[in-house]
């Protein structure tokens, strides 16, 4: 624990977590509340996988699309 206590108050940690939110979480959101998934269909990692994959070609897809 102090191990990653260090890691996370480091100058390189607080830079990685202020990066984070600009990063991932707008990619989260937009799928979730923009293209409306909410679950996954399928079971199993292999199915889940796939879908997941399928999803984040919609995304780059989408983005691309407006450019």
């Amino acid at each position: 624990k102090e191990k990653a206590r260090n890691l996370l108050l480091s100058e390189a940690g607080i830079a990685h977590r202020k990066r984070r939110c600009w990063d991932v979480e707008a990619v989260f959101g937009n799928i979730k509340q923009n293209m409306g998934f909410k679950r996954f269909m399928l079971r199993g990692m292999e199915k889940v996988t796939t879908e997941i994959g399928l999803i984040a070609m919609a995304h780059n897809l989408r983005k691309f699309s407006i450019a």
